[in-house]
């Protein structure tokens, strides 16, 4: 029967140098609402006879995100490797928004508020679109599954 879809997730602990509270709720959302639903079939694992669902880690190595994919029992399918170049612009402006979103939430009107969500949200659709277009060929997934995935391609590059 198949079942494309990712049924745990884990990061590389060795590759997150810091992160705060606000950092580690925006992971453990990410991480639940991946887990809750999300679309994701390798294609090439699929094509194998392995249909799901899927163990996933995700670190980063050498400048590229290492994708490493297991069955649900947790034998070894694959790696997959996605350079990072192309994201970095992305990652760096997300950033800067998240740091001024959590600013704001202590103390700025409910209109400035708004205004720098939806700033953080054109980044976030941006780059999950750039990860859509990096899996093209590897993975089928979903915009709302590649948006998660950003996130937490965004926890493993803080650095404290």
């Amino acid at each position: 029967m198949s079942d494309p879809r990712i049924s745990h997730i884990d990061l590389d602990e060795a590759t997150i140098l810091w992160r705060n509270a606000d950092i580690e709720q925006e992971r453990r959302i990410a991480i639940y609402d991946l887990i809750e639903e999300n679309r994701f079939k390798p294609l090439r694992s699929y094509d194998a006879g392995h249909l799901g669902p899927y163990r996933l880690q995700l670190s980063v190595q050498d400048g590229r995100l290492a994708l490493d994919l297991a069955d649900d029992s947790g034998g070894q399918l694959e790696t997959l490797v996605l350079g990072l170049g192309r994201f970095r612009r992305l990652i760096r402006e997300y950033f800067a928004i998240c740091e001024s979103y959590y600013q704001a939430i202590r103390k700025a009107t409910a209109a400035e508020i708004e205004t720098i969500d939806m700033a953080r949200r054109g980044v976030h659709d941006q780059a999950a679109e750039l990860l859509l277009e990096r899996l093209e060929g590897k993975v089928e997934t979903d915009f709302p599954t590649a948006r998660r995935l950003f996130t937490l391609v965004c926890v493993l590059h803080i650095r404290g």
